[in-house]
């Protein structure tokens, strides 16, 4: 078992990067695809009605996501800093202790939201038109909750376990039955918006399967039956390593819902009505959340690395693999942003023919809102950075601050005063705000952190 872990602290980063990035890299972008494949579909089949109603289901996913992520990040970087710190007695109770966390949350979550789906809907910007496509999805989606929290959540401890291989794959083998099922079941079977759902969770269930079976194969630790009781303690230290993973997912709960509301508004005061801007809008947040999982998946590859050296007290170490991190999320910030600027039209394509109205916002939207695409990457990893070595405080503030501090009341007050094109207008404003904000951090606590580590 020790072996499993101590490769973290002796290995060159750039290799240990190489090896744990990639599979979380992959599997964070296929997780990412599960909505936009449904997205692609649905628009070829049912057309943006269809693409808007998903775009009401995606908070309540997200909310689902926000639990399982709070207790999956949590749990990896405890176990991480456990290790570290010789402890793999408590990095096995936290592993026991998150997964059955996980999966009760699942099934509260499918409960809660079976029985509020309609007035659920309604609350996140759902008018009449796209209401019925929005139940039908949303019911099947939710169904499989239980199972779903499982393949989001166990992948992130299973990967700082020392096996990023098969987090990537579970999420492969989900992913790819999604897209075989997709058409099958829209096109040959003609099942619509509940055909891309059962075949969302069909895929997820597949890969919660691979999950459960990598669960019993723990290597750096020893997970035995006791580790399954609940302790106060060991639950509160996952979920509070883990509150920058639960901010950022609330944050984009609220950030949908926001947006949603905003564009349901405005956009029945502009040329293009409601629904155009709501479908094409929505297109442009899930192909930028594409980017950010590249970019997430970066950060939270080199989460084992820095948890475990930063609990080892190997800060060159740390120190490095930050930096690094930080050079290529910002290399790959800036290709993405290349991409959107230049062919919005390529990427809009793929997900169905509209009209040239429908086309003129999405146009738009990839080139306004996501302007400020090159700084995601300080400010997507630096919060990843904080919560890795336990500094979950500086974390929480950083992934508040980049959507609920500033993104959403700018939504509002730039709708108010410029419409359409000063709601776009808020999100590069917003994410310039969290770059630089990110910056002063790092630099105000660099010394700091390593300094009281030390003393400690």
């Amino acid at each position: 078992m020790e072996n499993a872990s101590t490769a973290l602290g002796t290995e060159r980063v750039g290799k240990l990067m190489l090896r744990y990035a990639m599979p979380s890299i992959i599997s964070f972008v296929v997780n990412a695809l599960y909505n936009m494949v449904d997205q692609i579909f649905i628009g070829r089949s049912v057309g943006y009605i269809g693409n808007a109603a998903t775009s009401i289901i995606l908070p309540i996913a997200t909310l689902m996501m926000a639990l399982c992520f709070m207790l999956g990040d949590g749990c990896a970087a405890y176990l991480s800093l456990s290790l570290g710190r010789r402890r793999a007695d408590l990095g096995a109770k936290a592993v026991g202790n998150a997964m059955v966390l996980s999966v009760l949350s699942g099934i509260v979550m499918c409960a809660l939201f079976e029985i509020f789906m309609q007035p659920a809907c309604r609350f996140f910007g759902c008018n009449d038109e796209v209401l019925p496509y929005a139940l039908e999805y949303g019911r099947i989606i939710v169904a499989g909750f239980p199972l779903s929290a499982i393949a989001i959540s166990f992948g992130s401890p299973i990967r700082a376990d020392g096996r990023p291989k098969e987090s990537m794959l579970g999420l492969l083998v989900g992913c790819a039955a999604n897209f075989i099922l997709d058409p099958l079941f829209i096109f040959v079977f003609d099942w619509g918006m509940a055909g891309a759902a059962f075949a969302t969770i069909i895929g997820q269930s597949l890969n919660a399967v691979l999950y459960i079976i990598g669960s019993f194969r723990f290597k750096s630790v020893a997970v035995k039956p006791a580790c399954f009781r609940l302790s106060p303690a060991i639950c509160g230290g996952v979920c509070k390593l883990g509150m920058s993973s639960f901010i950022t997912q609330i944050a984009t709960v609220c950030v949908i819902t926001a947006t949603n509301n905003v564009i349901v508004t405005y956009g029945a005061l502009s040329k293009y009505g409601a629904d155009i801007p709501l479908a094409a809008f929505g297109i442009t947040v899930k192909v930028n959340m594409l980017l950010v999982s590249v970019i997430l998946g970066l950060a939270l590859g080199a989460q084992p690395i820095l948890g475990y050296n930063y609990g080892a007290q190997q800060f060159d170490r740390v120190k490095h693999t930050y930096k690094l991190a930080v050079v290529l999320g910002t290399v790959i910030s800036i290709l993405g942003f290349l991409v959107f600027e230049l062919a919005p039209d390529a990427i809009i394509s793929i997900f169905g023919s509209e009209s040239e109205l429908y086309n003129e916002f999405a146009r738009k939207s990839f080139r306004i809102f996501l302007l400020a695409t090159p700084l995601l990457g300080v400010s997507i990893i630096t919060p990843i950075f904080f919560q890795s070595i336990g500094k979950p405080v500086h974390a929480t503030f950083l992934s508040l601050s980049r959507q609920i501090l500033f993104l959403i009341p700018l939504l509002y007050i730039f709708a108010y005063i410029f419409g359409l094109d000063g709601f776009l207008a808020a999100g590069p404003v917003s994410d310039t705000i969290c770059f630089i904000l990110s910056v002063l951090l790092v630099a105000l606590s660099w010394k700091k952190v390593f300094a009281a580590n030390v003393k400690s």
